[in-house]
C-alpha cells in the first residue's frame, strides 16, 4: 500500500505486514561471521548492523541519506491549568525555530547528515479536551495519519520522527495507561518540569480521560483517536508508512514510544523495523521500551523531544554499518582464522 485512503485500509494494512528481507538477513549473518575480529567484539554494533541489513535489503548495506520528520500539534487539554510550564503558543514558536534552523535538531540532523523536514499540523486548532470528549473525530485522525504517511521519503534509508506539542506528555500519558493499564500514576511524569501540584494535575487529567474512553479503550485506533494528538497520530502514520517502504526506524522518546506502542497493540511485530534511538529522563519511558521490547542504544538524560536522542543515535547507527560493511573478512585480507 503506497496510499493511505482509509482507517479501514490501514487496519488491513496493520494485519499483513511486509517483512524483513530474509536473504539479506542470512549473508548478513555469514558475513558476519567472517569480519577480521573475534566473534561478538562489536557487541550490540553487531545484531544493530545486521538489523539494518535485513531492513535495507542487501548484505553490505550502505547508510547515506537518513530522514528526520518533525511533526507539530496542539491540545485542547492546555486549557487545564498547570499542566505544563510553557503556554500553547511555544509549539508554533518552536516551529519557526525549527525552519530557521535554531532547535537543537537543527544542529543534531546536520551532524549526522540527515535532511529534516517539519510539518505542523493546525496548530490554530488544537484538538478537543480528552477529559470531555474524543481529542480528535474519525476524519482528523485520518487526515493526521495520512500526513505522517505521506512524509516518509520512501529514498531515505533510515527514519526518525519526532513531535512538538505543548501538553503532549500528558497525551502520550494517557494513551500508554489505555493500552497497557496502571493508571495515571505509573505513566504521568513531569514533562517539561511540572512541580508537584502540577504532576497531580496531569495525574487528575488522564485518569479522568480514561474514565471518559473507558468504552474506546479495548482498541487501539480508538485509543489514539481518544486521548491522541495530530502529532502522534501523525506519528503513527509515518512509522507504519517506513514499514511498507522497509525503511528501518529510530524510535525517540516517551511521545514517539506511546505511537509506536499503538502500532505494536494492533500487531505485536509491528515495530521489528525498528530500534529505540535513547532511553530519555521522562519517568516512564524505560517502562514504555521494556513493554515494547526495545533496548535503547543511548541512555544520556535527554528529555527534550523534537526527535533529538533518536538523531543522535542515527551516528551509533552508521558506525555499525560503516564496520560492517567495510571492514575485511579474513580471506580479503589474508589473516588466518584460526
Amino acid at each position: 500500500m503506497t496510499i493511505l485512503n482509509s482507517l479501514i485500509e490501514f487496519r488491513s494494512f496493520m494485519e499483513v505486514l511486509p517483512n524483513y528481507n530474509r536473504t539479506a538477513y542470512e549473508q548478513a549473518v555469514d558475513r558476519n561471521s567472517q569480519l577480521t575480529k573475534p566473534p561478538g567484539s562489536l557487541g550490540d554494533l553487531e545484531n544493530l548492523a545486521i538489523w539494518y541489513a535485513s531492513w535495507s535489503g542487501t548484505a553490505k548495506p550502505k547508510l547515506e541519506t537518513p530522514q528526520v520528520v518533525i511533526f507539530a500539534g496542539n491540545h485542547g487539554i492546555t486549557a487545564n491549568a498547570e499542566i505544563s510550564k510553557f503556554p500553547a503558543e511555544v509549539t508554533e514558536q518552536m516551529v519557526s525555530n525549527f525552519r530557521a534552523g535554531g532547535a537543537a535538531i537543527n544542529q543534531l540532523s546536520e551532524a549526522c547528515g540527515a535532511k529534516m523536514d517539519v510539518y505542523a499540523l493546525d496548530l490554530d486548532r488544537p484538538t478537543a479536551d480528552f477529559t470531555k470528549t474524543s481529542a480528535m473525530t474519525e476524519s482528523e485522525l485520518l487526515k493526521s495519519l495520512q500526513i505522517g504517511w505521506n512524509s516518509v521519503d520512501p529514498t531515505a534509508d533510515l527514519f526518525v520522527a519526532g513531535e512538538m506539542g505543548i501538553g503532549n506528555t500528558t497525551s502520550a500519558a494517557a494513551i500508554a495507561a489505555a493500552l497497557f493499564g496502571g493508571g495515571a500514576k505509573a505513566w504521568v511524569g513531569r514533562g517539561t518540569g511540572v512541580d508537584d501540584a502540577g504532576l497531580k494535575i496531569k495525574r487528575d487529567i488522564v485518569d479522568a480521560g480514561l474514565i471518559c474512553h473507558k468504552k474506546a479503550l479495548a482498541d487501539p485506533l480508538s485509543v489514539l483517536q481518544a486521548l491522541g494528538g495530530r502529532e502522534i497520530a501523525a506519528m503513527v502514520g509515518a512509522i507504519a508508512s517506513a514499514r511498507a517502504h522497509s525503511v528501518p526506524v529510530l524510535l525517540d522518546g516517551f511521545i514517539c514510544s506511546a505511537a509506536a506502542a499503538v502500532l505494536y497493540k494492533m500487531n505485536p511485530c509491528a515495530l521489528d523495523h525498528t530500534q529505540a534511538g535513547h532511553v530519555s529522563a521522562e519517568g516512564a519511558h524505560a517502562q514504555m521500551l521494556s513493554k515494547l521490547g526495545k533496548r535503547p542504544l543511548l541512555a544520556l538524560g535527554l528529555r527534550l523531544g523534537e526527535a533529538s536522542g533518536a538523531t543522535l543515535a542515527i551516528n551509533i547507527v552508521k558506525g555499525a554499518v560503516a564496520c560492517f560493511s567495510g571492514m575485511a573478512t579474513f580471506s580479503e585480507a589474508k589473516v588466518s582464522k584460526t
